[in-house]
């Protein structure tokens, strides 16, 4: 039997970015955070960051950290996954589905049609991928009746932002997350689709490197990668968690109400005003 712990989380495509600081920033004594991820080695992939380095910072926190080498292309890999958590943890608190693949040509000039069709691939780890992993997390949480099922989303959900694969694969998160809600409204678990904002990731960085005061005025608002985690940390102590399932909400707008800064102290703005207001499904439900 493994051992049972105060709280168990997932977060997938830890490795870096928003994913990794997520997971460290919700590491604590009594909290396990499991991290999946492809990046395995150091100097492996463009960009720096590793599974196991995130699961080593989330035990240098006081967590414990327990990496697993997982590309959410493949099912039987996720499914591995869950049921290793299922074995060890004999639970699931939270799930925070981050993982998605960000193609090269993502924020490449051009039409869809000019790039390759492989954009796609969004859609597949992304879209496809938090369906699969929410399916996996809701056969654990459903039993023990309680759990918090998160989307990270984008406002490309509703504005033009990386061209129609990201920003359908957006919108359609916000509509699963909701929907998923319904379904699992009457067994204690919530669902939630969160518009994070703008990070700084390492990507993030490279490209202000790489293209120096181009990206200066965007950037000014921009969150640390620990925001989210933070977040997180609040609404799964939030005595409205229950209602907020199955709306979509900016992150920075939820963190106010819940008094949420960044790790700097800052408060960041929403964009609201400037990328548009989250769709909310309509209270009609048929067929469940």
């Amino acid at each position: 039997m493994g051992l049972k712990t105060e709280r168990v989380v997932l977060v997938t495509g830890a490795s870096r970015g928003i994913g990794r600081g997520t997971a460290v920033a919700l590491a604590a004594p009594g909290t396990t955070i499991y991290v999946t991820g492809r990046t395995t080695q150091p100097g492996t992939a463009a960009l720096p960051g590793t599974i196991h380095e995130t699961a080593a910072e989330i035990m240098r926190r006081g967590g414990k950290g327990i990496a697993v080498a997982c590309d959410h292309a493949d099912d039987a890999q996720v499914a591995a996954a869950f049921a290793q958590i299922a074995r060890e943890a004999q639970r699931l608190d939270l799930l925070v589905n981050n993982v998605t693949a960000i193609p090269d040509e993502l924020v490449l000039p051009g039409g869809f049609w000019e790039k390759p069709l492989t954009m796609q691939a969004i859609l597949d780890v992304g879209l496809r991928s938090h369906y699969v992993a929410s399916w996996h997390a809701a056969r654990i949480m459903v039993p023990q009746r309680a759990g918090l099922i998160v989307m990270v989303s984008s406002p490309g959900a509703r504005c033009y932002l990386h061209g129609p694969a990201y920003g359908a694969g957006k919108a359609a998160i916000d509509k699963m997350s909701a929907d998923m809600a319904v379904d699992l409204k009457k067994h204690g678990v919530a669902s939630v689709s969160l518009w994070a904002p703008l990070t700084f990731t390492e990507r993030s960085q490279v490209a202000m490197r790489e293209h120096p005061g181009e990206y200066d005025a965007v950037m000014a608002n921009a969150v640390q990668p620990e925001f989210m985690g933070r977040l997180l940390d609040a609404l799964m102590r939030d005595a409205k968690l229950a209602e907020r399932s199955g709306k979509t909400f900016y992150a920075a707008e939820l963190a106010e109400e819940l008094r949420v800064k960044d790790v700097d102290g800052r408060q960041p703005p929403s964009d609201r005003a400037f990328l548009g207001e989250p769709a909310q499904v309509s209270g009609a439900v048929i067929g469940a």
